[in-house]
């Protein structure tokens, strides 16, 4: 089990229980680690397979992690509790939802459904949604909730803040009221179920010996409580992140979490896995020599005995449809040489810049895969499709009420909704509670649908899941529907596929390989459940294991709202990859371009005036650099048309960070000369940035170099790149107006673009 392990792999595979944190570059055998880990505990006699609780970020991860245990341990290990923070705590909410205070077919909505909830929210409250926007309340309630607080724990510091607190609470009502948990709830229910519930938490503390956690550097504040909860009986906690590699902020991941961990559970038991096996030496001294700016890290260097390989290749285009047609050219030249398409990644910091990219590869004809789009169960006949099984499982969800009561068309306008709507707020009862309340013809057709969904429930309550899902679409008239839409065929298909979803659930879902002492729920037959762990004298809850007593209907739909929670790429389709570098992040190729790499764009505009910020954007690259296993490619265009837009860019202060030696600049390097002063960033004072010429002002397109004016003994050009006492460094964009009443429009490398009187303003020339 441990023979190919490297010394500090097989040291931390071998730790005694104790906490330990377990740091680990890109492409250094984490998941190996891991799941070795988990094996070892069990064959050495350690802990049974029950008693192992592994918690990662995404589904793709935990059943990869679940493959490789498999693969190495002579036993079922089904049974064992390895999956997403969220799924996880659905398990455990499923087993204990009257201490959790929810039903027990209680729904999960996704962030769309959501959102849609929030809106109509809003409406039936007379809300302002221009003064609140719903994207702004969501993110204000999801990031209450991860935070640990309810609306009575939140701070109401202005008269703002206070009205999202109260529809914060309207909104907890109505979730309540309905049935339904988000996302961030899942994890708030749990953790509160486990804090405030004492025989609860005394079971699962007894029962989960080690605690094993995979990208720890994303945990948020909540998860890591919950986290805290579950050790607090005693068990040993092995944390497994790479601080460098936290680029989730946005989603409320705390790389502080590292260094708490560190030093309240680990107490210098931290073993570093810096020997990487995916890249040449080139592309990972680059990237450690990037990362080396940022503070407070924990630190570690990674280092290959693959030797150098090729240097990073960097092109610097006049303009970004130039660079894309040399994009388009190189990856037709690493197709000739008998790569993979599958196995060419074209990454950028912007969903904006795909477009450009895209539009080229067709143009030659290079078949490509765009991920960050909507995923299979974010696809609206899916998402229809599943509002309707929710339904029929739950008739009080609402917002599945709402997004199917009229689709296909059925002659219920907006009048009725919104009659229906007031009688359910008048009643404090939900939309299906209400139909018989609402008069006339649309009173009718609200009755006629309410029928359908019950006729439905009777008529497939004896079907296998399959044809349950299948005879749902042909019997509510979605697949009439979209077989009359000319464009309609991949919709199509898409519901047949969501058939064989459902038929694969089954399959995957059959626990009839449990270890022995364990019976569960038959998928299709509801058998009773009767699970003991003898290992440990427990007898656990009935609804703890298999399907959770839940109906196969009621697991598939939590199935399918947790993948579409989960936003991982997943890469293999036979065509170049184009993805952002955060879509990016798990996956790795052998080519890999990172384009736009100019200031504004990567590091992103947004991070100028937070050191934070960029230390998150320069984690981000460190990121997309470590995803390259033999050739990589750095490309910037000195102008880019973006929302509508020209802008005209200097070169990323990153390109300056990373030594020449690891570069190969494919187009004349131009700028300032070595004996030329260097430039500092304003963010952070007296951290001098690398060679000049890497992240001077890039010159626009010749046509453009022409144009110039002079005031006094200075003449200025557009292209130019110029210096100004308060506002730093910027390049010149444009030129109006001739002597004293000339004007320039400058791009400044910190503040944006500023308008300034030649004659008034003064500016140092910065020569090259």
């Amino acid at each position: 089990m441990i023979d190919k392990l490297n010394s500090p792999q097989r040291e931390a595979v071998t730790l005694p229980p104790q906490h330990a944190l377990v740091l680990a570059g890109a492409g250094s055998g984490k998941t190996r680690v891991l799941t070795t880990r988990m094996a070892w505990l069990i064959q050495t006699g350690q802990v049974s397979p029950l008693g192992i609780l592994a918690v990662t970020f995404t589904n793709k991860a935990a059943r990869e992690m679940t493959a490789r245990v498999s693969s190495i341990l002579p036993i079922d290990i089904r049974g064992m509790w390895i999956g997403t923070f969220h799924g996880l705590c659905n398990r455990m909410l499923r087993a204990h939802h009257r201490d959790a205070g929810l039903p027990q077919a209680f729904q999960i909505l996704d962030t769309a459904d959501q959102l849609a909830a929030i809106k109509r929210l809003l409406k039936a409250n007379g809300v302002d949604d221009d003064k609140y926007p719903p994207r702004e309340v969501q993110r204000f309630i999801n990031g209450a909730k991860e935070e640990g607080q309810r609306p009575s724990d939140v701070e109401a510091y202005d008269s703002f803040r206070r009205r999202m607190i109260e529809i914060y609470s309207l909104y907890e009502a109505q979730c309540q009221r309905e049935g339904v948990v988000d996302f961030p709830e899942l994890l708030l229910r749990a953790y509160e179920l486990l804090s405030r519930n004492e025989p609860v938490r005394t079971h699962y503390q007894r029962r989960f010996k080690h605690v094993l956690v995979d990208e720890f550097q994303d945990t948020n504040t909540l998860q890591y409580k919950w986290l805290r909860l579950l050790a607090g009986g005693g068990a040993s906690m092995f944390a497994v992140g790479d601080d460098d590699q936290s680029i989730y902020a946005f989603r409320g991941a705390n790389v502080g979490n590292m260094s708490d961990f560190e030093r309240d559970y680990a107490h210098g038991t931290v073993i570093r896995l810096e020997q990487n096996y995916r890249s040449y030496g080139h592309i990972l001294d680059a990237a450690n020599a990037l990362i080396s700016h940022n503070n407070g890290r924990l630190g570690k260097n990674l280092w290959t005995e693959q030797g150098e390989g090729e240097q990073i290749r960097v092109v610097e285009q006049p303009t970004d449809l130039s660079e894309a047609q040399w994009l388009v050219d190189e990856v037709r030249g690493l197709i000739s040489d008998g790569r993979d398409r599958s196995q060419i990644a074209v990454l950028y910091r912007s969903n904006a810049q795909s477009r450009v990219i895209e539009h080229a590869l067709f143009s030659a004809g290079v078949a490509y895969k765009v991920y960050g789009g909507l995923r299979f169960f974010e696809r609206q006949e899916i998402k229809h499709a599943l509002a309707y099984l929710r339904l029929m499982a739950n008739p009080d969800d609402d917002t599945s009420w709402m997004r199917v009561v009229n689709f296909p068309p059925r002659g219920i306008g907006a009048r009725t909704l919104e009659l229906l709507g007031d009688q359910a707020k008048a009643y404090d009862t939900s939309l299906s509670s209400s139909v018989s309340r609402v008069p006339g013809k649309g009173g009718s057709n609200l009755a006629q649908f309410a029928t359908m969904i019950n006729k439905l429930s009777f008529e497939t309550r004896l079907l296998p899941l399959p044809e349950l899902v299948e005879h749902v679409i042909a019997h509510t008239g979605l697949m009439a529907h979209y077989e009359q839409d000319r464009e309609g065929a991949d919709r199509i298909e898409n519901l047949n596929e969501l058939v064989n979803a459902a038929a694969a659930f089954v399959i995957e879902a059959d626990m009839s390989g449990l270890p022995a002492g364990v019976v569960v729920q038959a998928p299709m037959t509801g058998a009773t459940t009767v699970i003991v762990d003898a290992s440990q004298n427990i007898v656990l809850d009935p609804m703890q294991e298999g399907f959770n007593g839940l109906s196969p209907l009621m697991a598939f739909l939590s199935h399918a709202a947790l993948e579409a929670g989960d936003n991982q790429a997943q890469a293999g389709q036979d065509a170049v990859q184009l993805m952002t570098v955060h879509a990016a992040k798990g996956l790795e190729f052998d080519a890999v371009f990172i384009t736009g790499m100019e200031e504004g764009l990567f590091p992103h505009e947004n991070s100028a005036s937070d050191p934070s910020g960029l230390e998150e954007e320069r984690r981000l690259m460190y990121v997309a650099i470590t995803r390259a296993r033999e050739r990589l490619y750095f490309s910037l265009a000195q102008s880019r048309m973006l929302h509508g837009q020209t802008r005209y860019a200097m070169r990323s202060r990153f390109l300056s960070e990373v030594p020449d030696v690891h570069m190969k600049w494919l187009t004349p390097k131009q700028g300032l000369s070595d004996s030329e002063p260097r430039w500092k960033s304003s963010n952070y004072s007296g951290d001098t940035y690398g060679r000049q010429a890497a992240q001077r002002a890039a010159p626009v397109p010749t046509k453009m170099l022409a144009s110039g004016v002079t005031v006094g003994s200075q003449q200025f050009r557009v292209g130019q790149g110029v210096r100004h006492g308060r506002f730093g460094e910027g390049t010149i964009i444009g030129l109006s107006g001739n002597g004293l009443d000339a004007q320039a429009q400058i791009q400044f490398r910190d503040v944006g673009a500023k308008t300034l009187a030649l004659g008034v303003a003064k500016l140092d020339i910065i020569q090259g």
